[in-house]
């Protein structure tokens, strides 16, 4: 769970409001977990999720123009996603209950080319994850219910839209779900395709 400080945003020195969020690289390097300071007091609190100079400076210099939300039920898998044209770089994050959230990257000239990484993002840990363009994105509702946001570097084009299998098993994600479960799917991810036959990047 993220720690809340006890402090208004506002009585901190100019230069530490600038500094309000870790950046962390994953095992896959370009892959960044993002985690804002939460500042609190008796009527709420106050955090930080966007600063364009900061991120330019740590991340990579990118430009957002489209903000989505969904809203999942328990046991819902969404993905594993990705657009083989006008790829998207994705900055997510949950407002409301749990995911477990997965990147893959699909660069078949990278060293972690078919190789994951997956996080809980929750509205506890208010944590965000960094998915860069030439990655497929997926998630696994843990909670009741969760609400999912990102920012996308790029518009959503379901003419370049491609479906990563989830139970790749050349991949092999480690989803937390017993054997016996089975995730709910739509039907475009419940066909999506294997890496060995799927359309990958340069």
């Amino acid at each position: 769970m993220a720690e809340i400080v006890l402090i208004s945003y506002h009585q901190l020195p100019i230069v530490q409001q600038q500094f309000i969020m870790k950046f962390t690289k994953t095992p896959i390097p370009d892959v960044f977990m993002l985690e804002p300071q939460i500042f609190g007091d008796k009527r709420g609190f106050f955090m930080e999720t966007w600063q364009q100079k900061k991120f330019d400076e740590e991340v990579m210099p990118v430009t957002f123009v489209q903000d989505n939300h969904s809203k999942s039920a328990k046991g819902i898998l969404r993905g594993l996603h990705y657009q083989i044209k006008q790829p998207q770089g994705k900055l997510v994050r949950v407002t409301y209950g749990s995911v477990f959230d997965v990147a893959v990257d699909l660069r078949k000239k990278s060293p972690t080319f078919g190789k994951w990484v997956g996080y809980e993002l929750s509205d506890s840990n208010r944590r965000m994850l960094w998915v860069p363009p030439g990655f497929a994105h997926g998630f696994y509702v843990t909670s009741e219910t969760a609400e999912f946001v990102y920012k996308c570097t790029d518009y959503y084009a379901p003419e370049f839209e491609r479906s990563l299998a989830w139970d790749d098993p050349t991949v092999d994600i480690e989803w937390p779900m017993n054997n016996s479960q089975q995730p709910i799917l739509s039907e475009k991810d419940a066909n999506g395709d294997l890496l060995e036959d799927a359309d990958t990047f340069a």
